[in-house]
């Protein structure tokens, strides 16, 4: 690949970047969150479900939100975004690596 079709893959690719105000990273995770006294439900071991965010940070930290059910779409579509950010990025570096390289 020439150094002209680099850059047109490059800037194809740059393009194709989701907006970055809608990404998100982590996992999003259902849970069963259970009382220890005085619910019905969960004396009965049904529990209530919750919709989590779980994000790792570095060194090994995690931390967790709670996300609203009204909002799991949208969490669901930023993780996804990100996801596809992080690969288009990856794609984008290994291009600006061969930029890099002496002519051959």
């Amino acid at each position: 690949m020439n150094k002209k079709e680099i850059l047109q893959k490059r800037r194809k690719l740059v393009a194709s970047l989701p907006a970055p105000d809608e990404v998100l990273r982590g996992s999003l995770l259902e849970r069963v969150v259970r009382h220890s006294k005085g619910c019905a439900r969960c004396e009965r071991g049904e529990g209530h479900k919750a919709l989590v965010l779980t994000v790792t940070y570095p060194g090994g930290r995690n931390k967790q939100f709670g996300i609203p059910r009204a909002q799991k779409r949208m969490a669901a579509r930023w993780l996804k975004n990100y996801k596809g950010w992080k690969q288009k990025m990856e794609q984008i570096c290994e291009l600006n690596h061969a930029l890099l390289r002496p002519d051959e």
